[in-house]
């Protein structure tokens, strides 16, 4: 088994904390293999920031840190998707945070669309932990990690006054 994830958004969604929480979480309680490479803009906030995952059960898989066909593609914000398509195949499960992001731009890609940050905000108050909904519904669909594995990796992460507000974005997500 071998999955090649893409997530893109902008400075200040999440998007480098959904990567480290996926990368942690595979690699230290799910045992699988992982690369992860993080890129983003300078700016602190609202610059493209770009997260590429290779998991696989074999370590050989594991041979580039940047995704080549990307078996899932997370856009949180509409940053070059235009480019990113380049390495999306009809089979990418495609999830989209609809508020941002035109689901008319994914027509014939296996798509997955919610407002993920307002059904974040509406339901935990607060749209900072969109990044963690989203997540939820991934480990729904991928079926790569449980919710263990992400509960013991985002311990590890995020203070302890945000972490049961991150574990319920990603019950929330998963139950979507």
């Amino acid at each position: 088994m071998k999955r090649e994830i893409l997530i893109v958004g902008r400075g200040g969604q999440g998007v480098l904390l959904l990567g480290r929480v996926i990368g942690l979480a595979t690699t230290k309680y799910a045992n699988y293999y992982a690369a992860l490479t993080e890129s983003y803009a300078s700016e602190t906030r609202g610059g493209e920031s770009r997260v590429d995952i290779i998991v696989s059960t074999l370590s050989e898989e594991v041979k580039h840190v940047r995704v080549e066909s990307a078996d899932i593609a997370v856009f949180m914000y509409p940053f070059n998707i235009n480019k990113y398509k380049s390495i999306l195949t009809k089979n990418t499960l495609v999830v989209v945070d609809s508020e941002y992001v035109d689901v008319d731009l994914f027509k014939g890609y296996r798509l997955v669309a919610h407002r993920f940050s307002e059904i974040a905000e509406k339901n935990i108050g607060t749209r900072r932990v969109a990044n963690m909904v989203i997540l939820g519904k991934l480990l729904r669909e991928i079926e790569i990690l449980k919710i263990e594995h992400v509960k013991l990796a985002l311990k590890e992460l995020i203070p302890p006054n945000w972490f049961e507000q991150n574990v319920k974005a990603v019950e929330l997500g998963y139950n979507l």
